[in-house]
């Protein structure tokens, strides 16, 4: 019997190559997928949601940022300090890399609703704008089960994430009443947004309305922001419907 013995310090074979290759690009993927979700971020916290070294993740980020798919964040966020007292930098996805974490059919979707503006005017955008959050309405709205106004914004967060939308909760410090924001990371229909704010302010109002209370739409990726933020105060939810209304901040 023939065996074949791996010399130390041997070119590696193709295949093996190859493996390493698209296991690299499947965690640049991933890097990028939480810098989205999480940021601002540091390579500290990714390192620690990934479970693995900050080495690793800055080898990461570096590639990335030279890609021009993630950029440094130039709005303190006062969390974190790196190693001898200097500020920790914090990531955020930029334009190309929101357009690497979308689809193809951008474009398409923009042309359609110009079309859609041309022939039907502005009522029949906002109409559209209307149906089709409403329809997300529907689907969501039996799947928020919480009582508790954060799990509840929470469970939302997951159903968005779930639909590509990167989003997260967090917590924030100072306000009477307690609130948090609604981070999206990413928006799918971020680039016919640039173009037609009714998509933005219709998301706006189906958030009011599953949530039950009244929403505050902040900062929106269309804008030129790096994640859409909406505020959402802690109070106890009202039904379906029922809800206090929304108040649009910036795109």
């Amino acid at each position: 019997m023939t065996t074949t013995q791996t010399v130390p310090g041997a070119p590696r074979t193709q295949g093996a190559a190859a493996l390493a290759h698209v296991e690299g690009d499947g965690t640049r993927r991933r890097v990028l997928e939480l810098v989205a979700t999480e940021g601002p971020v540091t390579a500290g916290r990714l390192a620690e949601v990934l479970g693995l070294t900050q080495a690793a993740v800055r080898r990461h980020l570096a590639g990335l940022e030279h890609d021009g798919t993630i950029m440094v964040h130039d709005g303190g966020t006062g969390a974190g300090r790196a190693r001898r007292g200097r500020p920790a930098r914090h990531y955020v996805v930029s334009t190309a890399g929101q357009a690497e974490l979308g689809d193809h059919d951008g474009e398409l979707a923009t042309q359609a609703m110009r079309f859609l503006r041309r022939t039907g005017g502005d009522e029949a955008v906002e109409a559209f704008a209307t149906e089709r959050n409403d329809a997300v309405v529907r689907r969501y709205a039996p799947r928020l089960t919480a009582t508790d106004p954060q799990e509840r914004a929470a469970q939302l967060a997951d159903l968005l994430a779930a639909d590509g939308y990167a989003s997260s909760v967090r917590p924030v410090v100072g306000p009477l009443v307690p609130t948090v924001q609604l981070c999206q990371g990413h928006c799918p229909v971020q680039h016919a947004a640039e173009d037609f704010p009714e998509l933005c302010e219709a998301e706006a109002r189906a958030f009011s309305e599953l949530l039950g209370t009244h929403v505050q739409r902040l900062a929106t990726l269309a804008g030129g922001a790096h994640a859409c933020v909406t505020n959402i105060p802690l109070t106890p939810p009202t039904p379906a419907g029922r809800s206090g209304g929304t108040q649009e901040g910036s795109r």
